[in-house]
């Protein structure tokens, strides 16, 4: 606790200095791994997650899975010997773009490894009441069209997650 607590006055010093999405980004980055980008959400894991639904779902895409990961590794935890809580709350929902993976296969067919798209939303049990909310960044490789399909997703899944921390 007085970890957090130390760190929470940190970032209050440096808010002054950096905007609010820097700070959060900054923030979110603890113990995300590289090729994720998270934002430290506003609200609870309830209001984020429904958040992060509607904000895909309000620009017309269908999420095809929402899986329960927090609800697994808790149900699974004596079985596979687990010591620990993870997760107060972590969901991951599965969707994809038609117009915008069309694009990016027919510049590349190989580019099938990127569909569906990830994002996720997560309350550690160790720290409750800090919602993070995010994606799995794709990488821009391939020909030029290729790059600027993925880099249009990328955009978009950047637009989702932040709405949903209410950025």
């Amino acid at each position: 606790m007085f970890d957090f607590a130390r760190k929470l006055g940190m970032a209050a010093g440096v808010a002054a200095v950096l905007s609010g999405s820097a700070l959060a980004a900054d923030m979110a980055s603890e113990g995300v791994p590289p090729g994720a980008t998270a934002y430290l959400a506003a609200g609870s894991f309830d209001d984020v997650s429904f958040g992060l639904e509607q904000a895909i779902v309000n620009r017309g895409l269908v999420i095809d899975y929402t899986s329960h990961i927090g609800d697994m590794l808790a149900r699974t935890k004596e079985d596979v010997g687990g010591t620990k809580d993870i997760y107060s709350n972590a969901v991951s929902m599965l969707f994809c773009s038609a117009n915008l993976s069309r694009k990016m296969m027919e510049a590349d067919s190989g580019n099938i490894a990127y569909c569906p798209y990830a994002v996720f939303a997560y309350e550690a049990a160790d720290d409750e009441g800090r919602v993070l909310v995010g994606f799995r960044r794709l990488e821009e490789t391939g020909s030029d069209a290729s790059k600027a399909a993925i880099a249009e997703i990328n955009t978009l899944l950047t637009e989702i997650v932040k709405e949903a921390a209410g950025e």
